[in-house]
């Protein structure tokens, strides 16, 4: 007898879908699963292009494990540990652990600034370290402000399990996507009069899908801002290693220490909370290193009772303590990294250059590019972005995800990695995008045509921030202001 469960007996988060995978980032994922490229195996197959992850450095990696076998409790040479590494471990981590990563975290920042080993909080990767941020700063229905545009990601990290809410800041090309801070204002005061209790700010930099990093002025105002306003300023800082090219990066955490050592204190630093991983900037995102950096005493011992439920295994706490813990091969590697990202950036984008295509001028860091397809748009639509996604999927077989999925109010931007694969796998890539443009040269809109249309996305503005409001999984109110502009 086959018995069928009654949906009534499950919960509203099992039978819904908060999760956000009904997502053309996740489908693209999708189609690559069910067709992957291999050069021998399957040289027709989805080159995968949407995964922003760091390969190239794994052979420094790979050279520093095979000299250092101790590090591991697997090996004959480090068997010896096994016992005091494999039995219950508080979930506070390894002391060595949490001071290499403060001192990782130091080292990627230049060595302009310090991190305290004692607010070092471990998650299971960036992912676990943002729902616990949310779980800490927020109640559900509550929101926090997110400048577009955003890691797709985030609307589960953030919003699935905590009801926390996320309310878009729209930025544009005009300004290169740039946050100004008039936008931040007007986010901020529409959210105020559709009774949107905010609790705070958050930040990606360098930005993913930008690749453009915040400079430190604009750091300042923000985090003046969310002070005078009584909210949280989130920093996920994940690809701060990242950074190939001028200008430099500047972390929240060198504003904060220009506050403290200006002795003015002006900034409330139980507002200021930092999100790190080694997923990115070493490449490791099957490790599950993610880190929640606090200077609010109350979140550092919230967050760490709530790590027990996310926590980085032992083994890979030993392992990347004592990897971290050699200042040589840390230098070594951050080096190479830049070196061979700033190499690969300026191949991708020169093979795109070469065919007619542009991407974000602005950007110097990250593991992608945030490539311009709008002349290849029928027109300015959502719609029209997501015909030309599929035929990039399943013609032309590159995983590139529209930004439409990154909450891009401008139709006609992809989001674009390269660092995820060899050379030989992006000359294929760079190949197939020549041939997809040839075959559609004549179509191309001149770009002077791009900026007589500018006034279209006047018409679109408002939509992101429309569908926040009129999700039936809001817990927002409908305010009679959206409805009347709709």
């Amino acid at each position: 007898m086959v018995f069928k469960l009654n949906n009534q007996l499950l919960s509203r988060m099992a039978i819904g879908d908060g999760h956000g995978e009904n997502s053309s980032y996740f489908d693209g994922w999708k189609a690559y699963d069910s067709d992957p490229y291999h050069h021998q195996n399957n040289p027709d197959g989805v080159i995968q292009m949407g995964l922003a992850e760091n390969q190239l450095c794994f052979d420094k990696v790979e050279e520093w494990l095979k000299k250092n076998p101790a590090a591991s409790i697997c090996t004959p040479e480090g068997v010896a540990g096994f016992k005091d590494v494999a039995i219950f471990q508080d979930y506070h981590g390894l002391p060595q652990f949490r001071n290499a990563v403060a001192k990782f975290m130091g080292k990627v920042r230049g060595d302009r600034v310090s991190f305290d080993p004692d607010r070092i909080v471990m998650a299971g990767g960036a992912t676990g370290a943002h729902e616990t941020v949310a779980f800490c700063l927020a109640d559900p229905g509550e929101a926090l402000l997110v400048p577009t545009p955003y890691y797709p990601g985030f609307d589960r990290d953030l919003r699935w399990r905590t009801g926390v809410q996320l309310v878009p800041i729209e930025c544009d090309s005009a300004n290169n996507f740039k946050l100004r801070m008039e936008d931040l204002e007007a986010a901020y005061e529409m959210a105020k009069l559709n009774n949107i209790r905010v609790k705070g700010l958050l930040l990606t930099n360098p930005s993913n899908p930008l690749g453009t990093i915040l400079d430190g002025d604009t750091l300042r105002n923000i985090a003046a801002f969310t002070n005078e306003n009584n909210i949280h300023l989130i920093c996920d800082e994940i690809y701060s290693a990242t950074v190939f090219g001028k200008p430099d990066y500047v972390s929240i955490a060198e504003i904060v220490d220009e506050d403290r050592k200006s002795g003015r204190n002006v900034l409330n630093l139980d507002l200021i909370h930092i999100v790190y991983s080694l997923s990115k900037d070493m490449g490791f995102p099957g490790l599950r290193v993610g880190i929640v950096y606090s200077y609010n005493d109350v979140v550092v011992s919230c967050a760490r009772k709530m790590s027990s439920f996310g926590l980085v295994s032992a083994q890979t706490q030993h392992m990347i303590g004592s990897m971290l813990s050699d200042a040589e091969f840390v230098e070594e590697f951050l080096g190479a990294n830049r070196a061979r990202l700033a190499e690969r950036h300026g191949a991708f984008t020169g093979g795109l250059g070469r065919v007619g295509i542009r991407c974000l001028r602005s950007s110097n860091a990250g593991l992608f590019v945030w490539m311009d397809l709008r002349r290849l748009l029928k027109e300015q639509s959502v719609e029209a972005e997501t015909a030309l996604w599929r035929v990039i999927i399943n013609e032309v077989k590159l995983n590139v995800s529209p930004g439409s999925s990154f909450h891009c109010s401008e139709p006609g931007w992809f989001r674009v990695c390269f660092a995820n694969m060899d050379d030989e796998t992006m000359e294929v890539a760079l190949g197939r995008i020549r041939a997809f443009v040839a075959k559609h040269k004549e179509a191309m809109k001149p770009a002077r045509k791009l900026c007589a249309q500018s006034s279209l996305k006047l018409s679109f503005s408002g939509r992101i921030y429309d569908e926040f409001i009129m999700s039936p999984r809001s817990p927002i109110p409908q305010s009679p202001l959206v409805r009347a502009r709709t």
